[in-house]
């Protein structure tokens, strides 16, 4: 199985500023263009695009392409569930929504310190192995955004798991918050294989400031950024699959050039890389990768992520007329960042622990 998997969470839209607008045509596409280059791992999520991603994902893949030819892996929402009785109401909706009798793989998601009580309290890793029994699934496993600690707590308590989803990239290797490399190390020594989620962090990695891309081009001319950090997350050892968000056709046929002649980094290019972490690092305020977890559950219909993305480039370009100008269009028809209400939901749900509710009172005092 070739290592480049298609994922849903980043779909093309219609409306940039609304994240239900799925450019159905566009995905239909693309999928056609991934299936065509032989590659088949698709994962999407319940609550994708404000719940609309598996329908598409359907429309575009499952309604068109034998069962057989193809591999679909979703996750079950902890921030869904209030009742026992979710779990098995959300499972059957999946199944439906997709339109198949089985996920190939099916992950908890988004475990991490305020979710995992409540995994264990409502007895999720008991449930998905119970529907690995009956058929339903294929291989059990969890998305982690999580402290190292925790995650050798579960693979500790949950040897049953057959897949671990973490979040690895080189910016994120020794990020004091994030760790990628101890979690991936701890993934390692409990042999549990792993997939890879945010290698281009959101886009982040794809454009990148020009002294790190000079380093990279002095090696290879012809590769892309995007390329770099995909050939980082795909040459470890024991990563089966790497996630990609893939929009454009320009960004699938990038990336499957990459994976159609993938070569691991040489000494010097991981030396490279370490450099243009480096520089990366100086350049970004708040390393947000655009999940949308955030706008999921924010009450005052914040666009969060994308006002993240303004309030990174005030911080990178000064006080140009341009943020101000993004700012403006993105909160229209929206919640301002001066409507927050701090009630933190959103940090609580933040894979990467950004301050939302502090860059949000920034933006709110500068651009009103």
């Amino acid at each position: 199985m070739k290592k480049l998997g298609f994922g849903t969470l980043r779909l093309p839209l219609t409306n940039p500023n609304d994240n239900a607008s799925i450019d159905q045509e566009l995905f239909s596409h693309l999928v056609d263009e991934f299936m065509g280059a032989g590659y088949s791992y698709f994962e999407t999520g319940y609550s994708y695009h404000l719940m609309g991603a598996e329908d598409a994902l359907r429309r575009a893949l499952v309604d068109r392409y034998p069962r057989e030819s193809f591999i679909l892996a979703d996750k079950m929402p902890t921030y869904n569930l209030n009742i026992v009785e979710d779990l098995e109401n959300i499972f059957t909706e999946q199944l439906r929504r997709c339109n198949v009798s089985f996920f190939d793989s099916y992950l908890i998601h988004n475990l991490g310190e305020s979710r995992y009580p409540k995994v264990l309290e409502f007895g999720v890793f008991d449930f998905i192995h119970r529907k690995k029994e009956e058929g339903f699934i294929r291989k059990i496993g969890f998305s982690f955004h999580g402290t190292p600690d925790l995650l050798e707590e579960i693979l500790t308590n949950h040897p049953e798991v057959d897949v671990v989803q973490l979040q690895i990239n080189y910016l994120d290797w020794e990020h004091i918050s994030i760790q990628s490399r101890r979690c991936y190390e701890i993934a390692r020594i409990y042999g549990k294989p792993i997939i890879v989620m945010e290698p281009v962090k959101g886009g982040g990695l794809a454009v990148i400031p020009k002294e790190a891309e000079d380093l990279m081009r002095e090696v290879r001319p012809d590769d892309s950024p995007a390329s770099w950090a995909l050939r980082f997350a795909a040459g470890l050892d024991g990563v089966i699959m790497v996630l990609s968000g893939m929009n454009t056709i320009d960004q699938m046929r990038d990336n499957i050039r990459t994976f159609d002649n993938l070569t691991p980094l040489s000494e010097r290019e991981h030396a490279i890389l370490q450099e243009a972490a480096r520089i990366i690092s100086r350049s970004i305020a708040a390393p947000c990768t655009a999940c949308r977890y955030c706008i999921d559950v924010c009450t005052q219909n914040i666009p969060i992520a994308v006002l993240i993305s303004i309030f990174n480039d005030m911080k990178r370009y000064g006080d140009r007329s341009f943020p101000r100008v993004h700012y403006q269009h993105a909160v229209f028809g929206h919640g301002k960042a001066s409507d927050c209400v701090a009630c933190g939901e959103c940090e609580q749900i933040c894979p990467q622990h950004l301050p939302i509710r502090k860059i949000l009172q920034e933006l709110a005092e500068k651009f009103g």
